[in-house]
């Protein structure tokens, strides 16, 4: 967190940020979405909240979605896709990073489906993605499933947009090129 660039471009809220960086709403059981394009810095948010999480002794996972569920297909071909699914029942903090890259069969939407609801009210997710929570509706097949998601994680979030003029990948990239030519 000592290292989030809060210049006037990147539009982040640092009142907010700093009160999710005492992580009372673990404590809560509340979730964080965080939406913003490609390189506005969703990534390095989340992975910094679920830092300052670890330094105050709680367990926390991180996963890409799509490596998510790949895990969870490998867990049930193995059949121990219910220890996996207790396990992450378990952790204090989820991340889950790159929501909607793509849209969900329905046996995807139901795994989701089982991590929200395991989760609702007894342990943290922060969902992250390039869609506005407001689009997600159009990422499941089943109308029903899409709403008993959103039911689950909407209603208890702290709602973070992230927008930027440049991505964070391209001033990190001109600051090593600048160091690099001082330096020779």
């Amino acid at each position: 967190m000592e290292d989030m660039d809060y210049s006037p471009d990147k539009q982040i809220d640092k009142r907010t940020i700093t009160a999710l960086s005492s992580c009372v709403y673990i404590e809560q059981k509340l979730n964080i979405i965080v939406s913003g394009k490609t390189g506005s810095g969703k990534t390095y948010l989340v992975c910094a909240l679920g830092n300052d999480a670890c330094r105050q002794g709680m367990t926390v996972r991180y996963y890409r979605i799509p490596e998510l569920l790949l895990e969870i297909q490998e867990a049930k071909s193995e059949n121990r896709y219910s220890r996996f699914m207790h396990n992450l029942d378990k952790v204090k903090l989820l991340i889950l990073d790159d929501i909607g890259l793509k849209s969900y069969s329905l046996e995807e939407s139901r795994d989701i489906l089982e991590i929200t609801e395991s989760r609702y009210n007894k342990n943290s997710t922060i969902l992250s993605g390039q869609i506005a929570h407001t689009m997600w509706y159009e990422l499941f097949p089943d109308s029903t499933i899409a709403d008993a998601i959103l039911d689950r994680v909407i209603h208890n979030s702290y709602i973070i947009e992230l927008d930027s003029q440049k991505s964070m990948r391209e001033i990190a990239a001109r600051k090593t090129m600048k160091n690099i030519e001082k330096e020779s």
